[in-house]
């Protein structure tokens, strides 16, 4: 397929909603579709290229056509059955690639990325992200599930160093998604496949290339995590994102990386490198678009201490970041009520998104009594009428059949005892067939 038709196709795909398209999805036997605002939309291109739904043929087509010339994204797609790679539509969008095989076809997501680096203000990030690019070395660790923002957020980051600081910054990315110009600060981007073949490999390398800050954009395995633990701890600043939900699974995963007897020794070095651990989720605004709700766990003498320890029952992540607040730090549910405060978001989407919901349901009833609405108090607390009316009718149907079971038993009672005019059958036969007794 030519490069122009491609571009048209994907354009013509932008072009159907006007803003807030996050993804384009093409897979074989499904028209195709756009995520708007977070949810996956069919949409009709024009001139079209399929009658209702794609072809294998035609996605098998569209694939090959994005792969192109890249014989190391062709390689892992037939070794391993997916690739990853970067596309540029001209002027108008970037994304971030993912082509794999289902069910013996071709499917393709791609991942619209900002042409622009977006700054704290543009992402309304929380100000305690200005403390976050002051730190000189250590490990930053921005973490949530896959679509969250994470790449967004870390974009942020270098862009608020760069915009601070004259330091040599190397980035090792798989693909590279944001594209840094330099302000103050010297980049050095690299993508995997085109730039090098490993992350162990060219985060070893970065360790000779005297830089001040390296961004890693996964560390997907124990050996990345070694290398960028002994960055961290040799006075480089290492930022890079993890697929966890929160502080607490974020460094179990990384102590889970390590065998068994390591434990101690990764929980040491952990507890002093860590600096800080954002975890993010992104919620549907009301009114439309998304916005990033935070968990933001920082360092002091309390996060060392349970990093090295581990928890208990008396002392949780959740406990010390709840303790921490005063110093910019905070809890999901801090955060999502913070949100549902400012009219963002919905009381039902806060909640779908907390795993305490007793305690987020206290916050949003202090909020709802500041503003003299209802609250969810104990006299408010009252069974529904239907519900009522429907155990009033159950309660009602198990009387009676406890009635009439009664009544059955009493009948079934009275036939069991023989009358003194009924002792035998009027046949004279015994009626359990037994012979008569002599």
């Amino acid at each position: 397929m030519n490069k122009n038709v491609l571009d048209d196709i994907l354009t013509s795909m932008l072009n159907y909603f006007e803003t807030d398209i996050s993804d384009l999805n093409i897979t074989a036997f499904k028209p195709l579709q756009v995520e708007h605002e977070g949810k996956l939309s069919e949409v009709v291109i024009d001139p079209p290229i399929a009658f209702k739904y794609i072809s294998p043929y035609q996605s098998a087509l569209l694939a090959i056509s994005i792969i192109g010339k890249n014989k190391r994204c062709m390689e892992d797609f037939v070794r391993n059955g997916s690739c990853d790679l970067s596309y540029q539509l001209g002027e108008k969008a970037r994304f971030r690639i993912n082509i794999f095989f289902s069910k013996g076809n071709c499917s393709i997501v791609l991942r619209r990325l900002a042409t622009t680096v977006p700054s704290f203000d543009e992402i309304k990030s929380p100000k305690v992200f200005n403390k976050i690019i002051e730190e000189k070395n250590g490990l930053i660790l921005i973490t949530g599930a896959t679509g969250s923002g994470k790449s967004t957020t870390l974009a942020a980051i270098l862009r608020a160093i760069n915009e601070n600081k004259h330091i040599h910054v190397v980035t090792l990315e798989d693909p590279i998604e944001f594209v840094h110009k330099s302000i103050k600060a010297t980049f050095n981007q690299r993508e995997q496949g085109s730039d090098f073949d490993t992350f162990p490999n060219a985060l070893r390398a970065a360790l000779r290339q005297a830089p001040k800050v390296i961004l890693v954009g996964e560390m997907r395995d124990r050996e990345t995590m070694e290398i960028g633990l002994t960055a961290a701890e040799t006075g480089h600043l290492v930022l890079s994102t993890l697929h966890t939900v929160d502080a607490g699974q974020t460094i179990n995963r990384v102590i889970g990386m390590f065998d068994k007897e390591e434990e101690d020794q990764i929980r040491l070095r952990l507890s002093e490198t860590v600096r800080w651990i954002v975890c993010q989720r992104l919620l549907p605004k009301k009114g439309g678009g998304r916005v990033a709700a935070h968990e933001i766990m920082g360092s002091n003498l309390r996060t060392t201490e349970i990093i090295r320890e581990g928890e208990s029952i008396v002392k949780t992540y959740f406990n010390v970041i709840e303790g921490s607040e005063p110093l910019g730090w905070q809890t999901f549910e801090s955060c999502l009520t913070k949100l549902y405060k400012d009219s963002i978001i919905t009381e039902e989407e806060a909640l779908l998104n907390t795993t305490r919901k007793s305690l987020l349901r206290q916050k949003i009833d202090y909020v709802k009594s500041e503003k003299g609405e209802a609250t969810s108090d104990i006299d408010k607390l009252g069974l529904d009428e239907d519900y009522v009316k429907r155990i009033e009718k159950e309660f009602i149907t198990i009387e009676q059949d406890d009635s009439v079971s009664q009544e059955t038993q009493e009948i079934n009672t009275n036939e069991k005892t023989p009358s003194p005019e009924k002792d035998q059958n009027p046949n004279g036969k015994n009626p359990l067939n037994k012979p008569p007794t002599k």
